[in-house]
């Protein structure tokens, strides 16, 4: 690949300049040099690619059967998994995060596109038992049309499949609208769906910032917005779409509590508590990044967590040993000071980290120390609000009635952690937290046959599972009188 390569709009098949003419210049975390030139999409741009798409969900999509569109999401998924480490360094040299993730997720999407492709001729209607026996009453389920999906840049091969993988299989179209953070991987992906045979025209891509991203929500023909990132965000997205009676699905923000109790198996919640917050220097939304430690062994488990965070190994993502790279942007990393700055003001206290990292031969990288701060009251910016970065609260706790209250005493409910041998216990706090997925004695599990999603500010609708099939779809009842009976129009009958 080019030093610094140049990308246009995917459009129907075809790379094609932006209407305008304007670009922008993505950047390496690791250097804080330049990465890539791609368009910086306006209306005129977001149109040509929904035109494109309805273009095929109306032709070429629509005519293949079930069956064969499942086919090519299989094909698709072989080909993802086959060039992952090319698909993972673009996205390692874009977001910083660990080759071997990107790695890893990329090789996952083999089993999002085969799980989806499987369930593309599993989708049927009913027939309605009704009084009238001379009445044929069923339901068709069908596509929604063009679905507009806005990726974040922390994981954005997997957050694009997991919404594209059950649109394309219900029969939608679809525009996505990558992270100017991370634009070039997409382009990989469709270059491989095209080459798997999907249609042109299926699958487009318009880069660009926050005018590209509005286009595409209030275009008239998008039927569904899927929408991965902030609750902000999240919120402004909703509130356009439905200006319209356009419907969303949102995977937002969250503040998610590991709970460590006096029985667990420490051991494995250190390394839990750890992996939850830090293996992805904290730039994922399901970041373990409040851990509520009984009061009987939080000073030992304390301890402990800051000498492994005092360990962790800084460095490229790309190096094998490196254990936790930059982040992303410097508006994160300076999100990352200010966010600890305000927790200490607060009244926390620091007990690692805290500051911008320098790592020999990567001087203006975006690092910062794994950080960890305790000592808060649970009005505490730092145990309220969204970093999105290596920057861990730690509390302590008496009984299970004040935990699940600090455990849902915030706006966010994503994902909630629980460690403990009592069973009876953790099934119980399973129902108690307000969490749209609960771990017990494990952290950051995912599935692709396992729903996946928020409660609260954290989010509307669900990715994986068969739910998320569901949620591109709508339903046509069809009624059929069978009869030859002529049916006087004033004569009613019930």
């Amino acid at each position: 690949m080019a030093e610094d390569p140049t990308f246009g709009n995917h459009v129907g098949g075809r790379s094609v300049p932006g209407a305008a003419g304007r670009r922008f210049t993505a950047t390496d975390p690791s250097s804080g040099q330049p990465w890539g030139s791609f368009v910086d999409s306006d209306a005129h741009d977001v149109d040509a690619a929904v035109r494109a798409a309805a273009g095929a969900f109306a032709g070429a999509w629509a005519q293949l059967s079930a069956t064969r569109r499942g086919r090519l999401l299989g094909a698709w998924g072989e080909l993802v998994a086959a060039n992952a480490e090319t698909i993972a360094r673009m996205e390692s040299t874009q977001n910083g995060k660990l080759l071997a993730e990107m790695r890893a997720q990329a090789r996952a999407a083999r089993d999002w596109l085969h799980y989806y492709g499987g369930l593309a001729d599993k989708i049927e209607g009913r027939v309605i038992p009704l009084e009238r026996a001379s009445v044929l009453n069923y339901t068709l389920r069908e596509p929604l049309g063009v679905v507009g999906v806005i990726v974040p840049w922390n994981s954005p091969t997997f957050l694009t499949l997991m919404s594209c993988a059950p649109a394309l299989a219900a029969g939608n179209t679809v525009v996505i609208k990558p992270s100017e953070v991370t634009s070039a991987s997409a382009f990989e992906l469709v270059r491989l769906a095209e080459e798997a045979g999907i249609p042109p025209g299926v699958l487009n891509v318009v880069t660009g910032g926050a005018a590209a991203g509005a286009a595409l929500v209030d275009h008239p023909q998008v039927a569904k917005v899927c929408f991965t990132g902030s609750d902000a965000a999240g919120r402004a997205i909703a509130a356009r779409a439905g200006a319209r009676l356009a419907s969303c699905t949102l995977e937002l923000g969250g503040k998610s509590p590991n709970i460590v109790f006096a029985d667990a198996p420490v051991d494995n919640a250190v390394v839990g508590i750890l992996s939850g917050i830090f293996a992805a220097a904290g730039q994922t939304c399901i970041a373990g990044s409040r851990a509520y430690v009984h009061e009987s062994i939080y000073g030992a488990v304390l301890d402990r967590l800051v000498q492994r965070a005092n360990s962790i190994r800084l460095g490229h993502p790309l190096a094998a040993d490196t254990q936790m790279g930059p982040a992303a942007t410097t508006a994160q990393l300076r999100k990352n000071e200010a966010m600890v700055a305000r927790a200490l003001e607060a009244g926390g206290q620091l007990a690692c980290g805290g500051r911008r990292a320098v790592v020999p031969g990567l001087e203006q990288g975006f690092f910062f120390e794994p950080t960890i701060v305790h000592g808060m009251a649970p009005d505490n910016p730092l145990l309220q609000e969204e970093v999105f970065g290596p920057v861990l609260a730690v509390t302590s706790f008496r009984s299970d009635d004040e935990v699940v209250a600090l455990a849902n005493g915030t706006r966010f409910g994503l994902a909630a952690g629980v460690w403990t041998r009592d069973f009876a216990r953790a099934h119980t706090l399973a129902r108690r937290l307000q969490a749209g997925t609960v771990w017990i004695n494990t952290y950051r599990a995912l599935a692709f046959n396992s729903p996946f999603g928020g409660q609260k500010d954290s989010g509307l609708g669900r990715v994986n599972g068969i739910e998320a099939v569901d949620q591109f779809l709508q339903t046509k009842s069809v009624w059929c009188e069978t009869s030859d009976e002529i049916q006087d129009p004033f004569v009613m009958k019930v």
